[in-house]
């Protein structure tokens, strides 16, 4: 693989975890990431793991670097976020393996799971989640919320 493109990350994915609790990346989303290339998993506060692409992570990277290291709640969220993320590469299958904290955090209890496009991101959540949250944009409510956040 080649980092040759920009990834949108669109739609909605069924997957299941292997044994392993190796999930595989759709093919849709990697094609133009190198396998070397590192992604960033971390516990959402809505109940999933939310994945970080290299692009993501380097805009992060920044944001964190100007974070006083005398502001305590800057730390605070500093030692959360990152004592709590899975830093990944994905290998020649485009799998990588999610560990059982970020598994627990997400609710997911069986190997059954949903990889949602988020545009410049993407998240894994259990089907249970995924209703949830879709259900929560429902009808008139989604209007109402793009005019709210301005689109």
């Amino acid at each position: 693989m080649s980092s040759t493109g920009t990834t949108v990350y669109t739609g909605r994915f069924e997957h299941t975890l292997d044994d392993k609790n190796r999930l595989t990346i759709p093919s849709a989303w990697r094609w133009t990431h190198a396998d070397t290339e590192t992604f960033l998993a971390m516990p959402h506060p809505d109940g999933y793991i939310a994945i970080l692409p290299p692009a993501r992570v380097a805009k992060m990277m920044v944001q964190v670097s100007e974070m006083k290291i005398s502001d305590r709640e800057a730390q605070a969220v500093k030692m959360r976020i990152f004592g709590n993320a899975l830093s990944f590469t994905f290998d020649k299958q485009g799998r990588f393996s999610v560990n059982a904290d970020l598994l627990r955090h997400a609710g997911i209890e069986v190997k059954d799971v949903i990889l949602n496009g988020m545009g410049d991101t993407f998240n894994i959540m259990s089907s249970a989640r995924w209703t949830a949250l879709y259900g929560a944009t429902d009808g008139e409510h989604f209007g109402d919320m793009m005019r709210r956040i301005g689109l």
